[in-house]
């Protein structure tokens, strides 16, 4: 598929009704405690997150982040590139710029195609808004090194394999109680990617066209 065709099938699938939930939940660990899909806390703050897509080896692919030892939260685990919406930025804006920051990506070389559902994350206190872009070629990353330990750049034709979906359980405690969870996740280049960032994906891929 030539990138125009892409940019504008995702633009068209971006502008109409969304699958939303039903697609997350497809990537949802279960049960997921103190977490009500429904509703949004008061309190709950702004956070961008982007999917960039570009063309490279005659493919195309997104880049994800392995999170690095100096955050507070979700360390080592793989994210979208993003981060909080600052006072009086838009949802795009943070999304481009914390794409800046975190991975180099130049903010004006993104074309903006739409956002995906947002997304209550608990543990962070969140309401993650993901942004879809598209750049014309692979951008030279430049990781921000105490933010971002690795980049992974998984293909769109990967991320539609049902192969790379698999699942585990897990056994977490809460007070004095131990409770298994089911984790499906996304098995990419060596990274489980679960969580939110699973559940993102999960609603990007229900919109991606045939490649």
């Amino acid at each position: 598929m030539v990138p125009a065709i892409l940019v504008q099938r995702l633009q068209d699938a971006l502008a109409r009704p969304l699958p939303g939930l039903d697609a997350q939940l497809r990537m949802a660990p279960a049960p997921r405690a103190g977490w009500d899909p429904l509703r949004v806390p008061d309190g709950t703050r702004d956070g961008a997150a982007l999917i960039l897509i570009y063309p490279h080896l005659e493919t195309f692919h997104l880049p994800l982040t392995v999170r690095g030892s100096g955050l507070r939260n979700h360390t080592g685990q793989v994210s979208l590139p993003g981060g909080r919406v600052d006072p009086g930025e838009t949802i795009e804006a943070a999304a481009l710029r914390e794409a800046e920051e975190e991975i180099g990506v130049a903010r004006g070389s993104v074309l903006v195609l739409g956002r995906l559902t947002p997304l209550h994350i608990p543990v962070s206190g969140y309401l993650l808004h993901p942004v879809v872009g598209f750049v014309a070629a692979r951008p030279v990353f430049n990781r921000a090194e105490w933010e971002v330990a690795r980049i992974i750049e998984p293909s769109l034709a990967q991320l539609r394999d049902p192969a790379v979906v698999k699942r585990e359980r897990q056994t977490r405690t809460a007070g004095n109680q131990a409770q298994e969870i089911d984790v499906p996740f996304f098995d990419l280049a060596d990274e489980k990617v679960w969580g939110a960032t699973a559940m993102v994906l999960a609603e990007f891929c229900a919109i991606l066209p045939e490649l």
